[in-house]
Formats: structure tokens, sequence, C-alpha cells
């Protein structure tokens, strides 16, 4: 077993928000290592992003690489449901902010990223499972780790970020998760490479498809002709489902009248993956030399699209409060980080209760919109969930009910 140096901080992933962790320590001159379990390029779901977390990559010098790769741009979203259109284009929000992201296979994305660290000089290793970690009184830490030969060894480090995603690393070896306060929903999805997409917008435009009040279809196009489509719902809903997941998702697809026909006999890319009881929190968002970014410390749902911006929003929080740490100014980790992420976790948790329970389908579907409250909610949608001039973040945790409440008097008085 080898032991290396001590080095300033581990990052445990090399997804989204291990990179902009890694690019930012890297440019402020600290020594660091990114170890990753997967090889890439490798699947994984989250192809969607907000506007908010191109702040981050430009930010850390890794907008101009993903600019180059002409991914799927993305400038707002659209919902249906019952034959009722409800687009929200970024460019008309609340809040300044960036009016476009990207629609992304993350196979791509994420190797774009990586590749572009490497080549600043960034270590960066493949194929290497963490298997243990042991914690100094000080924060310091011995990460045991596993190559894809089984060898074993050591890197010692100041500072720990656990970035793993679904892995969730820290969380498992630390005894850290507890349960989402979210209803148990599940998901099942995959690509296909579309014969059938139409022309223009209506083929390039994320959408939201709401099957039933619970259920709903993601319909995600990207620049290269495939196309992510999903069910996500509540878990007993998709257990109603037999046959294998390539028959289970076709089934479900009869489900939409919108786009049924479009991807009828359309080859799934790779056998449809089920995800149960998708959302996941923690008790602790850091702890002594460590600190929990994106889904290893939090999942909520991907109706809204918010995995990846919280990811890279919390990551690059963390390498700036680590950065501050090791040199020698003070950290008040329980409100610089905790209360500040936990802040946006709790808007957007927000909406997604809200979804779930109907109240926010109804103001989405309602007619006619109210132009100032769909900027407003454009907003949150494009992930500025921080913002507390707009007011469906600063009285988040009222202002949903109480306007689906008028909608039912209005409705009701019509």
């Amino acid at each position: 077993m080898t032991t290396s140096k001590n080095i300033d901080v581990l990052i445990i992933g090399a997804g989204p928000s291990g990179c902009v962790a890694a690019a930012h320590l890297h440019n402020q001159g600290l020594s660091i290592k990114v170890v990753e379990k997967n090889n890439f390029p490798r699947f994984v779901i989250g192809e969607s992003l907000l506007p908010r977390c191109m702040d981050h990559f430009e930010e850390v010098g890794l907008l101009d690489c993903l600019k180059a790769q002409n991914f799927e741009v993305k400038s707002g979203a659209r919902f249906l449901k019952n034959g009722v259109v409800c687009d929200f284009d970024f460019s008309k929000k609340h809040t300044p902010g960036w009016d476009w992201t990207w629609q992304v296979p993350r196979a791509d994305f994420d190797v774009t990223l990586t590749n572009e660290l490497q080549k600043k000089g960034v270590n960066i290793e493949f194929e290497q499972e963490v298997v243990a970690v042991d914690f100094a009184e000080d924060g310091s830490s011995k990460t045991t780790i596993k190559d894809s030969e089984g060898n074993l060894s050591i890197i010692e480090a100041k500072y720990i970020i656990d970035s793993s995603g679904f892995g969730r690393v820290l969380p498992r070896l630390l005894d850290l998760d507890k349960p989402s306060a979210l209803p148990k929903h599940s998901s099942i999805f995959t690509h296909v490479k579309e014969t059938k997409r139409p022309k223009g917008v209506e083929g390039t435009i994320i959408t939201f498809d709401v099957v039933t009040d619970d259920v709903w279809l993601w319909v995600i196009p990207f620049s290269n002709g495939v196309t992510s489509i999903g069910f996500v719902g509540p878990t007993e809903f998709l257990e109603k489902y037999t046959g294998s997941p390539s028959e289970k998702i076709t089934k479900m697809m009869e489900l939409s009248t919108y786009y049924q026909e479009r991807f009828e006999g359309e080859a799934h890319l790779f056998p449809p993956v089920e995800i149960k009881n998708y959302s996941k929190s923690v008790k602790q968002l850091y702890g002594k030399g460590f600190t929990l970014t994106g889904n290893s410390a939090e999942f909520l749902d991907p109706v809204f699209s918010s995995g990846v911006t919280f990811a890279t929003e919390s990551a690059l929080l963390s390498a700036k409060l680590i950065t501050k740490e090791l040199n020698g100014e003070p950290v008040d980790w329980e409100v610089e980080y905790t209360d500040y992420i936990k802040e946006g976790v709790h808007v957007f948790s927000t909406y997604v209760k809200e979804w779930y329970t109907g109240n926010l389908q109804k103001i989405f579907f309602h007619r006619p919109e109210n132009p100032e409250i769909k900027k407003q909610i454009c907003a949150v949608l494009a992930g500025y969930v921080w913002d507390k001039s707009n007011p469906f973040v600063k009285n988040h945790n009222r202002l949903v009910k109480t306007v689906a409440t008028v909608i039912d008097m209005e409705t009701k008085n019509s």
C-alpha cells in the first residue's frame, strides 16, 4: 500500500460539482487531487441545467470549453397539461442574470470539463474508489482508495470535498444520511435517437408533460439528435407497471397524448434505468475537515432541473470557504455554508412540494396568466433562489399556497 504526500484538498467525484471545486482551488494555487470511481465518458442523469450555474462555470474559467461543444441551448422550459401550454422564457424573469443555459448529454459534458482541467494541470484519477476515510482531530484525513485492479493506496489531505453525487461516499461512510422530507417518488428513463423530431423550437425545447396530477414525462432534446425521455411519479405508481424496463416505459408513453406518436417505435439506446425513492437528505452539510456538495448532500426532485445548479453552487462555495480557512481566515461554516445552501434548498423544496400538491400546477395552467407572477416564478426556475427581492423567493412558504387559493376562489365564482 502506497501513501501519497499530504495535499490541501481531496475531491471525491469528477462531475460538474467536483470540477467546479477543483477549478477554483487550482486557480488559487492549492494542491488538489480528484478521484473518480468511474471511467469517463460515462452515462449519468441530470441533463438539464439552469441559467444560475452558468455563473459558476464562468467564474472558474470553464465556460469557453463548454461553449465550444455546441450543446443544445436551453432558453426556457415548457409545461403541458390537458392541452394547456405554460412556457417560461428565461429572458423574462424577475432576477437579472443568465437568460440561457444548456441541455446536455452528461457523458459528453462531464468529459469536456475533466479534459479541460487536465489540460490545466489538475490531477484527476479515474477508476479510483474511496473505501474508507479516517479523520484526525484537526480535520486532516487519510483516505483509502482502491483502484480497478484492487490495489489500495492512501491519500493524506487537509480537507475533503465530497462531490460524489448519488455515490454519496461520505454520507455512507460517516452515517450522515437521513430520510428526505419529500414524498417518495421514482423515475424511469432512457435515450432515443429520434427519427421523427420536428423542426424548429418544437424539436429542441425541454418539455414537462403532466400526464396525471402527480405523474409527468420529461423530454430533453440534445443537439446530437438524441433525446432523453423519462417518467417520474409516486413510487407505487411506477411499480404497477410490469415487464422489462423497455416494456414499462413504452407502456407509460401511452399516457402522453402529445408525445406518444413522436416516440412510438423509437429504439432505446440503452435499457431504461429505474431509480426508486430518489430524494435524499443528510444530517449535516459539513464537518471537521470535510464538506458535502450537490447530490452527495441533498437531492430534491428532477421536476425543475435543480440538481446540477445546487451541485455547482455548493461546490464553488465550499472551495471558496476552504481557501479562506487554509489561508488562516476565520470561517463560520454553519452560517456561511449550511445556512446559505439550505436557504436555496428550502425555496426549491417548496416548489417541488407544491408541484405535487397541485398548487403550483394551478398557477402554471390558470388562464389568463399573471405576467408579474410568471416573471417571479421564472426567476426561481432559472435557479436564482437566493434573490430575496423576489416575493416568490422571500415568501415562498406561503405565497404559492396563497395564489393557488385565490385561483380556486376565482374558479368557484366564475
